[in-house]
């Protein structure tokens, strides 16, 4: 009886990595936004059923049912991350020309004040754990850590590398890849002090990040065309995957086992965790070329992808040419049914 009952339970796991393996991720909408300028991290607010987009000079605040602009956060030099602090009704903008963190109101987009970061102030994360918001500054190798009640500076961190994108673990640490020594740097939030370091070797570059904290995995996308699967616990890589070219998001969604890279070559690569040590890539949903940046809602798995349409390169050949009018869009990606 015991014999059928675990072959029958075999039976019923093998069916669910079927059914989750066969399923594939398909573009739903497309909501031409528009507006001038360019743009960088995309930031989901699940409760709110909103998403923050960097602008330039400005945040967008989108409705994700809809796609429609809900309003906008303004005034700001250099817009890259955003950062929600919910339990004190504010949020939190890098303004990265101007070495700044604009805090605004979560209910009316009002900037609140300005707080003195440092040089390349890029992407921000909260964490809920020590109630610290964490800025990663680039050119600057240090992370400014901010009281997001009083909207004052707390300490300047630093961090040895260039970091790109972080993340709160949930337990007190913050992540962050630090691209030119090809290193995951870990913060203790509450001593505002730098704790750990691994190399992410074979993976160069990283950029994006993603955690999977019931299994203390972290998903490092790194422009060198791979991702890199940590076990942040034991501090250490766990394995490599290839992805697409030029990565600058990523995401893990808890419910499917799925982590995402999403890179300018125009593919979102989706990669399958059948274990915390073994993943395998699934997929590569095919999107608009340059749409480098993307973000997760985990409670509705949807998938926001920004991209738009340039007018000619420079004369030079470097750099792209400027954004087209009205051709700015957020693409929708999400899971179809399995096949």
């Amino acid at each position: 009886m015991r014999h059928l009952a675990s072959t029958l339970m075999m039976l019923v796991t093998m069916t669910s990595l079927a059914a989750q393996s066969s399923s594939s991720y398909v573009v739903t909408h497309k909501y031409v936004l528009g507006g001038d300028g360019s743009w960088d991290y995309v930031v989901p607010d699940p409760p709110e059923h909103r998403v923050f987009v960097a602008r330039q000079t400005r945040l967008m605040v989108i409705d994700e049912d809809h796609g429609t602009l809900l309003g906008e956060v303004t005034g700001i030099n250099g817009a890259h991350g955003t950062a929600i602090a919910s339990r004190t009704g504010h949020g939190f903008a890098t303004s990265g020309n101007d070495q700044s963190v604009l805090m605004f109101d979560l209910k009316t987009y009002k900037v609140l004040g300005k707080i003195p970061a440092a040089e390349d102030a890029d992407a921000i994360v909260y964490d809920g754990v020590s109630n610290r918001v964490f800025t990663l500054n680039g050119d600057a190798h240090s992370s400014t850590v901010i009281d997001p009640t009083q909207g004052t500076l707390i300490t300047n961190i630093p961090l040895g590398g260039k970091p790109e994108y972080g993340a709160s673990a949930g337990d007190g640490k913050v992540y962050a890849n630090l691209t030119d020594t090809n290193e995951v740097v870990e913060i203790d939030a509450k001593t505002a002090t730098v704790s750990r370091r691994w190399p992410t070797a074979p993976c160069t570059a990283p950029v994006s990040m993603a955690l999977d904290t019931a299994h203390h995995r972290l998903f490092s996308g790194c422009r060198g065309g791979s991702m890199a699967v940590s076990d942040y616990q034991a501090g250490k890589i766990v394995t490599t995957l290839p992805i697409g070219k030029g990565v600058d998001g990523a995401g893990f969604d808890p419910a499917y086992g799925d982590a995402f890279a999403s890179n300018a070559d125009g593919t979102l690569t989706v990669i399958h965790q059948d274990s915390p040590d073994q993943y395998r890539v699934v997929q590569s949903v095919p999107t608009p070329q340059g749409a480098r940046n993307m973000g997760l809602d985990p409670t509705n798995h949807r998938i926001f992808i920004v991209s738009a349409e340039f007018g000619p390169a420079p004369a030079n050949g470097r750099g792209r040419g400027t954004v087209l009018p009205g051709s700015f869009t957020m693409t929708v990606i999400e899971r179809g049914p399995a096949r």
